[in-house]
């Protein structure tokens, strides 16, 4: 049964449907309205049909781009977040705003509010499985590969990154100032390899302490020769 919109105008078609559908020609259409074939049709430019996906489909299409809208922003935000905290204590270590900046809780605030917001969203019945999926309750490597085809689980083990690679930095920082070592190059690393930045700092350490050492014993030899 045609259905006429208020002013509508009368466009006809002839229409044609994939070769394992039934064809129909000599159809009226008011702008897709009609029901042809057990399908709702929509005048197309190229084609002068097209056919409208159900409304399930659409629903679906709909949470996976806002899905990828919240994680590609989250990701962003989360970026930016931290590279201010890093900036000062790569440029300007001894500044007072870099020390008042890294004793701030702040940045680790922001982050895990966005890493629970990003966990709830991208939370589904099946990631607890995932998580523990051998029959000793380990993780492996199959499931969690298989989680991580999420774009919101990636947003948020980014997020996650960050906020356990700034934690880090941070310690070494502070660590730097206590015992007056370079850490510049341990902070850096932590940006982008944190295992590695860590390692690195604690071999500074260990060349610094040699090096003192080496020193002390350098000047007590240079005194005892004097007598």
């Amino acid at each position: 049964m045609l259905r006429l919109p208020p002013s509508s105008v009368v466009i006809s078609y002839q229409v044609e449907y994939q070769k394992t559908q039934p064809t129909c020609k000599g159809r009226t259409f008011f702008f897709g309205e009609q029901i042809a074939c057990g399908r709702r049709l929509i005048p197309n430019r190229k084609n002068h049909f097209l056919h409208l996906r159900r409304p399930s489909d659409v629903a679906i299409s709909a949470s996976v781009l806002f899905n990828t809208h919240i994680a590609s922003n989250a990701f962003t935000v989360g970026t930016a977040t931290v590279l201010p905290f890093y900036s000062l204590m790569l440029l300007a270590p001894t500044a007072p705003l870099t020390k008042r900046s890294v004793e701030s809780n702040l940045p680790f605030v922001i982050l895990g509010g966005l890493y629970a917001y990003l966990l709830y969203l991208s939370w589904t019945p099946n990631t607890f499985r995932l998580m523990f999926a051998s029959k000793y309750w380990l993780p492996e490597l199959q499931s969690i590969a298989k989680m991580f085809t999420s774009e919101m689980t990636l947003a948020s083990a980014w997020i996650h990154l960050l906020v356990v690679d700034l934690f880090a930095a941070r310690q070494i920082f502070r660590d730097g100032l206590k015992k007056n070592i370079e850490t510049r190059h341990s902070i850096c690393l932590c940006l982008l390899f944190c295992p590695i930045g860590i390692v690195m700092h604690v071999a500074t350490k260990v060349l610094a302490k040699l090096f003192k050492k080496n020193d002390l014993l350098a000047v007590s030899g240079s005194d005892g020769s004097e007598y």
